[in-house]
């Protein structure tokens, strides 16, 4: 059953990009007619954003490692893999986006309203473990990037990364925009980062035409594949984006909410799109500079900086740390957010900010404590999250099939098959993985 429009809630700075500076301030919850009788882009940009911070979550760390060690070791080979994981994203994260908007509820909420009791609790222990494996990444990603950068000790960098963190999230608390901002800022340097970088080195583009085609190259290929796939569609994200489109504009009529999802649609294309962008260049990097030069064995991310340092120089070595420290930065708080929604949807429970911060990043620090290889940390956490995609996946699926929880907004048949077929690869992709780690 569709929900009626929400009411309105108190009014709240909103910032509107270049454009808000000479604009005047528009309420949170203003309703669409009024955004759109704005001039320009100050009657767009209002609905864009949740898909910039939902699109962090794909050039986390962990794409750092799995991509340049990807690259690195197998050339081209893996690009179709990166390809194929963020327009899977595209779909992943416009079916979340559409779930907020339809139903005023985010994807754990509705699981918990749904789902058996303990069918819910078990999803949020899995899912649990997933924002754990999401913040190794992270914070193993900032820390090494400060390491890089100014020769902070791991242990005390990742500590750093806790205390930036809370300070990037912290701007929720004073309007998403701010917020959404913030983080789509992170993005863009990512961006120029690795654009940089690109023009410096160069390509083989014949190659990486080539590296558009499926194939494999042996049994390593495949982890490093589930890596990619794990680094990219990101279990957390797919309850995060529902949370960051719910109850975001007051409706009039049900015809707002088909007007909106067309901009939410945008939304998505636009950030996915930056961020596939990014995902395809840190591979096609790896494979120009590492594998083109014999390098083979650059699988660190270390050992990455130290490359583009000694063969390219110090400009893009620091293009590339600086790039680093904005993912890691940026990730780690929007990990934080999505772990508060995970919590309060699937046992309406909530802790401290710090509380959780502490218990989800204490598998980090021990790794950056103890001194583990922290890249290979890195790649096996992605593939940790590679599994936790289904168990997000499949009730996204089911839910946005279902008309009396989506309205008008209900998924089209197609699309259904379409994204059950995509979680059915995955779910074979993983146990294929299975097979090979340990019985291949």
């Amino acid at each position: 059953m569709t929900p009626p429009p929400p009411v309105s809630a108190p009014a709240e700075e909103a910032a509107d990009g270049a454009a808000g500076a000479l604009a005047p301030a528009l309420p949170t919850r203003a309703t669409f007619k009024q955004i759109r009788a704005r001039r320009g882009l100050r009657g767009i940009l209002p609905l864009l954003g949740p898909a910039f911070v939902a699109a962090i979550a794909y050039v986390d760390p962990g794409n750092f490692a799995t991509n340049i060690a990807g690259g690195a070791s197998h050339g081209y080979v893996l690009l179709w893999v990166v390809l194929a994981a963020n327009l899977i994203g595209m779909l992943v994260q416009t079916l979340s986006a559409k779930v907020g908007l339809a139903t005023g509820r985010n994807l754990p909420e509705l699981c918990r309203e749904r789902l058996p009791k303990r069918a819910s609790y078990g999803l949020w222990v899995q899912a649990e473990l997933v924002a754990m494996a999401t913040d190794m990444a992270e914070f193993i990603g900032a820390a090494i990037a400060l390491n890089l950068l100014f020769g902070v000790p791991l242990f005390v960098a990742g500590l750093m990364t806790a205390v930036i963190a809370f300070g990037i999230l912290a701007l929720q608390a004073r309007g998403h925009r701010r917020f959404e901002l913030v983080i789509g800022a992170m993005l863009g340097l990512i961006l120029l980062g690795f654009l940089y970088d690109t023009l410096k080195i160069g390509a083989d583009w014949g190659a990486v035409a080539g590296g558009l085609v499926p194939s494999f190259d042996g049994g390593d290929s495949v982890l490093l594949a589930c890596g990619i796939l794990g680094a990219t569609v990101m279990p957390h994200v797919i309850y995060l984006h529902s949370a960051l489109t719910q109850d975001r504009v007051a409706l009039e009529d049900e015809g707002d909410r088909q007007r909106i999802f067309r901009f939410l649609r945008l939304d998505v294309v636009l950030a996915m799109s930056i961020a596939g962008i990014v995902n395809m260049l840190m591979l096609i990097i790896a494979a120009s500079l590492f594998f083109g030069s014999g390098l083979t064995q650059v699988d660190t991310i270390e050992g990455a900086h130290a490359g583009f340092e000694r063969l390219v120089g110090g400009g893009a070595a620091l293009a590339f740390a600086c790039a680093l420290l904005a993912s890691g930065f940026a990730s780690s708080s929007v990990g934080t957010y999505a772990g508060q929604v995970i919590m309060q949807g699937f046992i309406a429970r909530t802790i401290p900010l710090a509380l959780r911060r502490i218990v989800t990043m204490t598998p980090a620090l021990i790794v950056l404590a103890l001194g583990f290889d922290p890249t290979r940390s890195l790649v096996i956490s992605q593939v940790v999250l590679s599994f936790g995609i289904p168990f997000a996946l499949v009730p996204l699926i089911w839910l946005t099939s279902q008309r009396e929880v989506m309205g008008a907004l209900v998924n089209r048949r197609a699309t259904t098959l379409l994204a059950g077929t995509l979680a059915a690869g995955i779910i074979a992709l993983n146990v294929f993985l299975l097979y090979e780690t340990f019985l291949g």
